[in-house]
């Protein structure tokens, strides 16, 4: 009986090209700063001391700034939303 033998090397399929990611989305346009609805504003808390928190703005823009005198964090506001996430927080001390 006559064995065929095939190559031991095989041969790598082609990959298709995968397509260019999208450019990034424009800026959002400008126009007034969503802000803070009042029933929410007047119940939110420092999460790192439970202070009180005031309107502020920073480098980023609209923030909410602890009022307590030993924590001083500066939290971001995106989009009307405030991220009060001590990690993502600013010192406002100097």
């Amino acid at each position: 009986m006559i064995e065929e033998t095939q190559p031991t090397g095989s041969a790598v399929p082609a990959v298709a090209a995968t397509p260019a990611a999208p450019p990034h989305a424009p800026a959002a346009p400008a126009g007034p700063t969503p802000q803070i609805e009042p029933w929410l504003r007047e119940i939110l808390r420092c999460p790192q001391c439970r202070s009180t928190l005031s309107d502020g703005s920073g480098p980023s823009g609209q923030e909410l700034h602890c009022t307590n005198a030993e924590c001083r964090l500066a939290y971001r506001v995106d989009d009307g939303i405030p991220v009060l996430l001590v990690d993502e927080s600013r010192s406002l001390a100097g």
